[in-house]
């Protein structure tokens, strides 16, 4: 996997080079960037990790060993028009377009090319993305290998079958936001008791890192780690209690089941508008 090619320069593709470039599984002179004429962005990227970037489509292409597919969903059709006729069977193209399927993009390209079909999350841009990877036929397994060396230079990595791809879309791609608005909901707890925002927002930081690190290193279950600190008659039995009454358990469930049924919705609607070739 000598030379990478990213068609996009959004933050996704930020969070994948900083994490290729300062891990060195590719050297920053191997990469090339582009997107659809946003010069002040890509020249941005050169600066910061010293990589390439170009718009002549028919010369980076036929070089790339990978091309990560990080556009919008709705331009896959008009960039792939672009530059399928300069693109080698043996290169890996690797999506993180959401919604859009391997089948499409193989029918799109009209060829048959591996292809890797990836779902992080925004805490990628951190290290911490949680990433689901899955593969279509064409991938042999050194291509596999340097996938996940990729992911994996952006947090966890775990391989799956295409069709869970909407699961793992409605629980951890969607899945920080839903962290988020918890600690709103606690920063305004901390409020109406009487701390300073400051104060509240770095008590619960904390207190979700710990939480996490305890989940991580534990071999209890989390139903087991919740016992362990709620003592009968207690402050936190009293608070377990109130989140019972108001059903916050089955509110999650409900919640990552719809925004799995969603990513469905979505991913068939853009199908739909792609209008693929049979």
């Amino acid at each position: 996997m000598n030379n990478l090619a990213i068609i996009g320069a959004g933050s996704m593709s930020e969070a994948l080079i900083s994490g290729i470039v300062s891990s060195k599984i590719i050297e920053p002179s191997a990469i090339t960037v582009t997107n659809r004429g946003n010069v002040k962005r890509l020249t941005e990227l050169q600066e910061r990790y010293g990589i390439h970037y170009s718009f002549n489509l028919e010369k980076i292409i036929p070089e790339a060993d990978v091309i990560i597919l990080a556009m919008k969903p709705k331009d896959v059709k008009e960039a792939i028009a672009q530059w399928k006729d300069y693109l080698s069977e043996k290169t890996l193209l690797i999506s993180v377009l959401a919604g859009v399927s391997m089948d499409s993009l193989q029918r799109l390209i009209g060829t048959e090319v591996p292809i890797a079909r990836a779902m992080p999350n925004t805490s990628a841009t951190v290290g911490k993305s949680a990433t689901g990877i899955s593969f279509n036929p064409f991938v042999v397994d050194e291509q596999k290998q340097f996938v996940h060396e990729m992911f994996e230079t952006v947090g966890f990595v775990t391989f799956v079958e295409e069709e869970q791809l909407d699961a793992i879309t409605g629980l951890s791609g969607s899945g920080p936001a839903y962290i988020y608005y918890l600690v709103e909901a606690m920063e305004k707890g901390g409020l109406t008791i009487g701390l300073d925002r400051d104060v509240a927002n770095a008590l619960i930081v904390q207190t979700l890192l710990g939480a996490a690190e305890m989940i991580a290193k534990s071999s209890k279950t989390p139903l087991e780690l919740r016992k362990n600190v709620t003592s009968p008659g207690g402050t936190t039995e009293a608070g377990i209690r109130i989140l019972e009454e108001f059903d916050v358990q089955k509110a999650f469930i409900t919640c990552i089941q719809e925004a799995t049924v969603q990513s469905k919705r979505m991913g068939k609607a853009l199908t739909d508008d792609l209008k693929l070739p049979k």
